[in-house]
């Protein structure tokens, strides 16, 4: 059956996951320490609300007092089938499309408190149209902030590859058709500030081109 290009629909859900690469974990010091008291057992996630989500060229606004912001460029595994307790060499047997993402957070240094305000403001994920699944091994993705290369990193270096981290999330809940789970972003993403024309891209997927602009109001 041929594929045809979609976007992710409005009743998805996207999960986001932090800590899903060695640097992130080392940089919050001694986790055994207060306030984390503990390594996470399970991948931490977090939700990229409906309000979050704009096409290829979009603008994004910062919110009220939002001078810059994190871009962070990763891959999203669109869910085929409704996916429970799943193993990793069967997991991606349920992802039915992957999805070119920008991954937008305000600068913040902890994750001990949910950061709803800095990675769930409106337009925080710029997001691409929904393409066959790839191979995802050695995937490389990278971004440029006003026409300038900034960065680029591979999904080779993630603590989870994309099969692990889908089988570890359904350990402990269900993820439904249509619903998205970004594989995690690069520590120390780099930052675009007011006025900047950012790019995100992959080989096989194309490219995502959005503004970022201040708050109007």
């Amino acid at each position: 059956m041929e594929f045809i290009r979609d976007r992710v629909a409005p009743t998805a859900t996207v999960y986001g996951v932090v800590l899903n690469d060695s640097a992130s974990a080392r940089a919050l010091g001694d986790i055994d320490a207060a306030p984390y008291k503990g390594a996470p057992r399970a991948p931490v996630l977090y939700i990229k609300p409906v309000g979050t989500r704009v096409g290829d060229g979009a603008t994004v606004r910062l919110p009220q007092d939002a001078t810059e912001v994190e871009v962070g460029a990763t891959i999203g595994l669109v869910l085929g089938r409704a996916a429970a307790r799943l193993a990793p060499g069967d997991a991606l047997d349920f992802v039915s499309g992957v999805v070119l993402a920008a991954d937008l957070s305000l600068p913040h240094a902890s994750y001990y408190r949910p950061a709803i305000r800095e990675k769930c403001f409106d337009g925080a994920l710029p997001v691409g149209d929904v393409l066959p699944p790839c191979d995802l091994s050695r995937l490389e993705l990278g971004i440029e902030i006003d026409g300038k290369p900034v960065d680029g990193w591979s999904l080779s270096t993630l603590l989870r590859d994309p099969a692990r981290l889908l089988a570890d999330v359904t350990g402990f809940m269900t993820l439904y058709a249509g619903d998205v789970l970004l594989v995690g972003v690069r520590y120390d993403a780099p930052r675009a500030r007011i006025g900047s024309q950012v790019r995100v891209w992959a080989p096989g997927l194309g490219s995502l081109a959005f503004t970022i602009e201040g708050d109007a109001r």
